[in-house]
């Protein structure tokens, strides 16, 4: 479910953006990880990196604001004798991973709705 930014600023709409994305590859990755012993099971992996830096490059939050796309896509990891291709240490690494950068981007989040209220002379 996508996060709503704070207001309607680019760099809200960025880090919004970025949670979203962050959250759908946390939900990939376990969903690789609970696959592991599935034959025939195709690792997939989660790219929103690119569309959110070609937006961030030509300076169109907008378009972030309007669906930055989230490209799940077949990992080109080698498969297995059953059809398998996860790899668990790949998958536990990138877990680590994505809940690190989840973390520091929550905290972010939360300084920007800090600075948000302060500008408003709330406290």
């Amino acid at each position: 479910m996508p996060l709503s930014p704070v207001g309607h600023d680019a760099v809200s709409t960025v880090l919004g953006t970025t949670l979203d994305g962050l959250s759908l590859r946390r939900d990939v990755i376990a969903d690789n990880i609970a696959n592991v012993d599935t034959p025939g099971f195709r690792a997939s992996t989660v790219d929103f990196e690119t569309a959110l830096r070609a937006s961030v490059l030509s300076g169109d939050a907008g378009s972030l604001e309007r669906g930055t796309a989230l490209g799940v896509t077949a990992t080109a990891t080698p498969v297995g004798a059953d059809g398998n291709n996860v790899d668990l240490r790949h998958e536990a690494m990138a877990a680590m991973q994505t809940q690190y950068q989840y973390q520091v981007m929550t905290r972010a989040m939360s300084d920007r709705f800090d600075l948000v209220k302060t500008a408003a002379g709330a406290s």
